[in-house]
């Protein structure tokens, strides 16, 4: 017994194991439960050990990648950005706000003025301080419509901001009881400035000093020496590799080239975690994979065309044959039960050919090739899945007829420009974020291009809603009407599923909020 305990011990020392799976095995042994929890809180504890040199090898790269933390639309710069910047706020694992530049927040009685101590004794890489002035112009740049900046739709509302010493305060148009999880979006990396004059200057104030950026290929990254939260950033250096190809990626990671991999194709999931030295990863979130159209540009203005094209797809064939089983049928809204006020009663959409054909023909559409962009760097299985979609439309007599995109310059020529192309979306805390990023009419990163008086209506009296119950019918009157109007096809939900070097690696935490432990987890993790 004594040798299976410490190889359960040393499991979660290393990050290998949560909480509940190490409190059930060392009960099922005989340990008392409050040993056994004791016994965890003290390996998980344990010092992390420093130095050395930590690899990731990410999909989601491109020669068009820049620095400017308003336009990241893919994630290796998410991830970059999040190791060379440092944010306001971000999020804990359990779905709490983690105080970063903010150290602390509070409000007024209405939920419409907020007010953020400024952490002191912060500073950029280039040794400058980090001030509540740097972060007021952060948060101005990207309330500018010229910043294209994909925190747009979050920042908008934001009508009055004062810096005075260490605080910063922040005056809303309408309230929001959510304000601190909006404020944790990615984009909102604080720079000097703003980052007004040199948005791509790659200067921040994260736990590494950015010293290699070749577009599309790698970031190399060494120790920010100044950095003010020892809890992260074990590493001497990081280095970022772009690795595109699902093949050549899980072969990085199984011959050691790389210490971890992000979305592993979950049709060899199963086989890479009986690899030696490697264990796959998976957390359960918010995260989907898509199909979307814009409702402002023919043939896709027209709402019959787009019902048909929701009603003609085979949501649970996806699941299996692309997900793996590792997701769930999406119901063309992007809130799952993975948000706390998610309504469960809402009926699942489902494969309907009959249906389909109808409205299709009621849409009066000519009969010519309906032309779906897509590419492998989309999403795991996006190609696959785009056929799937062709011969389940086809079933339904709607001519769908699938274009393969190159996956360099996909996210800058592709996504956001074409009229119907595939997508993922990594979720958002809350309904408020997800809704007020992608589907607010003025947010930049309206991909659909969905736009809707009484759908904005609701999300700006959601937000200062205190009352649960109607905060909740509220967001489900949203999702109602982007299901029925929008352009959002949402066949499944899928599972953040990463591959990591067990034997050299550990920290790491499965983290449902987003890839890549809300895409920190070179800064996190550390050498065994």
């Amino acid at each position: 017994m004594s040798e299976k305990l410490d190889w359960l011990v040393a499991r979660a020392k290393a990050g290998k194991m949560n909480r509940r799976e190490f409190i059930g095995r060392t009960t099922a042994m005989g340990v008392s439960a409050a040993l056994a929890s004791a016994l965890y809180t003290k390996a998980a504890h344990a010092e992390p050990k420093k130095g050395g040199v930590i690899r990731a090898g990410l999909t989601g790269g491109e020669s068009t990648n820049t620095l400017d933390p308003a336009l990241a639309a893919s994630v290796m710069p998410q991830v970059a950005n999040a190791h060379w910047g440092e944010q306001l706020v971000d999020l804990n694992p359990d779905g709490t706000v983690d105080f970063r530049i903010g150290e602390e927040v509070s409000s007024s009685a209405d939920s419409k003025t907020w007010t953020f101590k400024i952490r002191q004794g912060v500073t950029f890489s280039n040794g400058q301080a980090v001030t509540a002035e740097d972060v007021m112009a952060t948060l101005k740049r990207h309330t500018d419509e010229a910043s294209q900046s994909g925190a747009l739709g979050v920042v908008k509302d934001i009508s009055e901001m004062k810096a005075e010493g260490d605080k910063l305060t922040l005056t809303l148009a309408n309230a929001s009881a959510d304000l601190p999880y909006l404020l944790t979006d990615y984009h909102l990396v604080i720079q000097p400035g703003g980052g007004i004059d040199n948005p791509t200057a790659g200067i921040g104030a994260g736990p590494y000093v950015l010293e290699t950026f070749e577009p599309g290929v790698r970031y190399v990254m060494q120790k920010n020496p100044n950095y003010w939260d020892d809890r992260i950033g074990h590493a001497d250096t990081i280095e970022i590799l772009s690795i595109n190809d699902n093949t050549a990626r899980t072969a990085a990671l199984q011959s050691g080239q790389v210490h971890m991999i992000n979305r592993v194709d979950p049709k060899i999931a199963a086989l890479l975690a009986g690899a030696s030295g490697v264990e796959v990863r998976r957390a359960v979130g918010r995260g989907h994979y898509v199909f979307i159209m814009h409702v402002d540009k023919p043939p896709f203005d027209n709402k019959d065309l787009r019902m048909a094209l929701k009603l003609a797809v085979k949501r649970g064939e996806m699941v299996d044959k692309i997900l793996g089983g590792l997701g769930s049928a999406g119901n063309d809204t992007p809130i799952n039960a993975a948000y706390p006020l998610f309504d469960d009663t809402m009926p699942q959409r489902e494969f309907d050919a009959a249906k389909a054909q109808e409205f299709y023909k009621k849409s009066g559409h000519d009969g010519s090739p309906i032309i779906l962009r897509t590419a492998a760097v989309a999403f795991p299985g996006a190609v696959d899945a785009a056929n799937l979609f062709a011969a389940s439309a086809k079933e339904a007599g709607i001519p769908l007829q699938i274009q393969l995109d190159p996956d360099d310059g996909y996210w800058a020529d592709v996504w956001n420009v074409e009229p119907f192309c595939a997508s993922y979306w990594g979720g958002r805390p809350t309904q408020d974020l997800m809704f007020s990023t992608a589907y607010l009419s003025t947010a930049e990163w309206n991909d659909t291009r969905f736009k809707n008086a009484k759908f904005d209506e609701l999300l700006l009296a959601a937000r200062a809603e205190l009352d649960t119950v109607k905060r909740k019918s509220d967001y489900r009157e949203m999702s109602d009407i982007l299901r029925e109007e929008g352009g959002l096809i949402l066949p499944m939900f899928n599972e953040f599923v990463a591959g990591i070097r067990s034997d050299q690696i550990a920290g790491w935490v499965d983290d449902p909020n987003a890839e890549m432990m809300t895409y920190r987890a070179l800064a996190k993790c550390w050498l065994v």
